[in-house]
């Protein structure tokens, strides 16, 4: 047994299967793996360190599997248009005057975001990608980390090196912050990519030993154009430049057909579904519960916090639920035990990262929630609480890779308070340079 230990003591656990268990952790600090799953093994083990989880729910850490975490700094700053308009008019202009010192400042807030809400592991697409990879080391979360390449209104030189960078960043940064950072080629979407260079990103990242990761199918004016120009359909034309793998994770997914949910199938490609998002643009409701009856692996993402407008995945959780019930007409669709499944163990699926489960031999990424508030009680299902009841709010501790990122609601890794206040200021500096 490791000499350096963690136990997670005197709470319930949720199993694999689902079922909630009155268990203790004992976690390898370490390998940062978990040891054992069981009952009073503060009785056979002491403990370096132990975190008290009585009253409390342990579950498998969440994983935001995309979103654009330094967007944190326009959070507010555009919102009720839709995505074109959007992005032309408001969020492109203020990410032109992005500096890395910008990013580095959003991202930091929102990894203090997503520690105090259980988030262990997320991926991101965005610039400046050394800035959030020492951040992301420092905060101790796990990643899947990008640099979103956008081609359209470049010129040829310009449009290649961004292409360039992208591989770059993944080859240089993959295996970073002790293999917490992993990484990923990320052409951001199937319209904003000339097809020439969308081929030569993939055949990159597949040289590389790395995913894709890009948006598709986002809203029916990102279908449309290539229907019409190309005669097929989006996920046919990703499929045609060999995007689609059983490493490729795409955003949104909202408007795809029978046909395309038959090849995200059959190439085992992950959907990262992003409710809020969708809603929030009106970008449309995907056929969730239609994914998940085709074998399709889903995970749960909250898109940047311009267009969400936070990071709470436990939010994400409630409106995966809501809007797949809706959208199905069906209010059996998207149980609770799969929304929660979709925001832990599919979304490690789908970035081919550890974690997602709590077992022996899994990866410690774990959060508690504290089950004694008022919106919690009684606790006739705590599955059903995870889906629809429980906030970011209640998280009460979170580990990852074996070590505390918080505890007792306190944030260890980052100062929360010097964070917080350096992304006020930087975000004023930012609009007064966008304007």
């Amino acid at each position: 047994m490791s000499s350096n230990t963690l136990l997670v003591a005197g709470g319930r656990v949720l199993r694999p299967d689902f079922e909630v268990v009155d268990a203790d952790v004992l976690i390898d600090r370490d390998d940062g793996v978990i040891d054992a799953v069981g009952p009073d093994l503060a009785a056979d083990h002491e403990a370096d360190e132990t975190l008290d989880a009585a009253g409390g729910l342990v579950i498998p850490g969440l994983v935001n599997a995309h979103t654009h975490v330094a967007m944190t700094l326009l959070r507010g700053y555009a919102d009720d248009k839709p995505l074109d308009a959007w992005l032309r008019e408001d969020i492109w202009p203020a990410e032109a005057e992005l500096g890395p010192e910008d990013v580095r400042a959003g991202a930091e807030l929102g990894l203090v975001e997503m520690i105090r809400s259980g988030t262990t592991a997320f991926a991101d697409m965005y610039f400046h990608v050394p800035e959030l990879v020492d951040a992301v080391d420092r905060a101790g979360l796990r990643a899947r980390l990008g640099h979103g390449v956008v081609t359209v209104g470049k010129d040829d030189e310009a449009a290649r090196a961004d292409v360039e960078e992208s591989v770059d960043v993944a080859r240089e940064y993959d295996g970073a912050a002790d293999g917490r950072v992993r990484t990923a080629v990320m052409p951001h979407s199937l319209t904003t990519v000339a097809e020439p260079l969308l081929r030569e990103a993939v055949d990159a990242a597949r040289d590389a030993g790395v995913p894709v990761h890009t948006h598709a199918n986002e809203t029916r004016e990102e279908v449309e154009p290539i229907v019409d120009e190309r005669g097929e359909r989006p996920l046919e034309y990703a499929d045609d430049v060999g995007l689609l793998s059983e490493t490729s994770f795409l955003a949104h997914g909202v408007h795809v057909d029978e046909a395309e949910i038959d090849l995200l199938a059959e190439r085992d490609a992950a959907v990262v579904h992003c409710p809020a998002s969708n809603m929030k643009l009106a970008s449309g409701i995907a056929p969730v519960q239609d994914l998940l009856d085709a074998g399709v692996t889903v995970a749960l993402g909250t898109d940047g916090a311009a267009s969400n407008n936070d990071l709470d995945l436990f939010d994400e959780l409630r409106d995966a639920a809501m809007l797949g019930k809706l959208g199905a007409d069906d209010a059996a669709a998207v149980p609770a035990a799969a929304a929660v499944r979709m925001a832990t163990e599919g979304g490690a699926a789908a970035l081919s990262l550890p974690g997602g489960r709590i077992e022996a031999g899994a990866a410690a990424d774990l959060a508690v929630v504290d089950l004694d508030a008022p919106h919690l009680a009684p606790a006739h299902d705590l599955v059903s609480h995870l889906a629809y009841a429980v906030r970011g709010s209640d998280v009460r501790h979170t580990v990852c890779d074996g070590q505390v990122l918080m505890r007792d609601r306190e944030v260890l890794t980052l100062d929360a308070e010097r964070v917080v206040e350096t992304a006020r200021k930087r975000a004023v500096d930012l609009v007064a340079r966008a304007e």
